[in-house]
């Protein structure tokens, strides 16, 4: 019988979902990756291949650097700011294969609420 590995599902699921979403110019690609103990976002435009703004729980700004739903929510508008400051205001989500749900959706509602449209 075999092992149900979820890092491969998850990876699998993010290459489906790779194939549909891409980061353009105008619309670049926020992504969103989790390790166990930090939350890393950056914004990509995929044509270009160039990293435009990103933000982790890694940054000297922040008190906190956990992988939780608090240290989510404001990376998530700390994302926002940052992009706000390179004249992005559009962007097209990519929750890296996680499910929209906890940490995820808590990262893409704090970017929403502080004006990312998605």
């Amino acid at each position: 019988m075999s092992m149900i590995n979820r890092k491969e599902i998850r990876q699998r699921v993010h290459k489906r979902i790779r194939r549909k979403v891409t980061g353009t110019a105008a619309r670049p690609r926020l992504a969103v990756h989790f390790s166990n103990q930090h939350v890393y976002v950056q914004i990509v435009d995929d044509v270009v291949g160039r990293t435009l703004c990103s933000a982790s729980t890694l940054d000297k700004t922040l008190e906190k650097s956990q992988a939780n739903i608090e240290c989510a929510r404001s990376i998530g508008a700390l994302i926002a700011e940052r992009a706000k400051a390179a004249n992005i205001s559009n962007v097209v989500f990519d929750r890296g294969g996680h499910f929209y749900h906890g940490k995820v959706k808590a990262l893409a509602d704090a970017a929403r609420e502080a004006g990312l449209q998605f």
